[in-house]
């Protein structure tokens, strides 16, 4: 299970302003910043683009200079995937170590929809060890029982962060990840797909 949310793109105008540096056509440039309806990139900006970015990565800096903001909810074992992107990605979560016991684990929390119907029922075993853990936790202070929650936790339980990244590294994640057995990265490319003009740009 994966949720994106609250995608947002930024500096587009700085990106095509940067991109004609150097060799200073900025008089090509073609696109326009209207308001209220935003950022329109001109088909002789989009040719360069396509351009540079097959040109390889010491010519597409613009893509770099494209930012990416979203709300990604995914599975631990989604994250420590994602977390082979790290440069050019920064990444601030919700803190297992310092809330994990505020609120009894349920179903929800987790993804297992891919779990048989007997291993379900396995699951809400660990369920019912956590939230022991967790009460026994509140109500005593113990440390011993807020390891029991951070070593019993699956890599299934969902955590929510807010990820700011560029197009350059979206890119490369639609490049590495498509067909990859987790679902998680097809609906993530999916997504990513959704970006303005990127798909043109790199020509999926």
């Amino acid at each position: 299970m994966i949720k994106v949310e609250n995608v947002e793109v930024f500096n587009m105008e700085g990106a095509v302003r940067g991109m004609r540096n150097p060799l200073n056509s900025w008089d090509k440039s073609d696109s326009v910043n209207e308001v209220p309806f935003g950022f329109n990139l001109g088909e002789k900006d989009l040719d360069l683009m396509k351009r540079l970015y097959k040109g390889g990565t010491e010519h597409r800096k613009f893509m770099r200079q494209i930012f990416i903001s979203m709300d990604i909810t995914a599975p631990l074992y989604f994250w420590k995937e994602f977390d082979t992107y790290k440069v050019g990605t920064v990444s601030n979560s919700c803190s297992t170590m310092h809330t994990i016991h505020k609120k009894e684990f349920e179903l929800d929390d987790f993804s297992i929809e891919h779990l048989t119907e007997g291993n379900v029922e396995g699951f809400k075993s660990v369920l019912n060890c956590l939230n022991t853990a967790r009460q026994n936790y509140i109500e005593t202070k113990d440390k011993k029982w807020w390891w029991q929650m951070i070593q019993v936790l699956p890599a299934s339980y969902n955590q929510k962060r807010t990820i700011t990244m560029n197009y350059e590294n979206a890119a490369t994640i639609i490049r590495q990840r498509t067909g990859h057995k987790l679902d998680e990265w097809t609906t993530l490319i999916t997504e990513l797909k959704k970006l303005p003009y990127l798909e043109k740009i790199i020509g999926e």
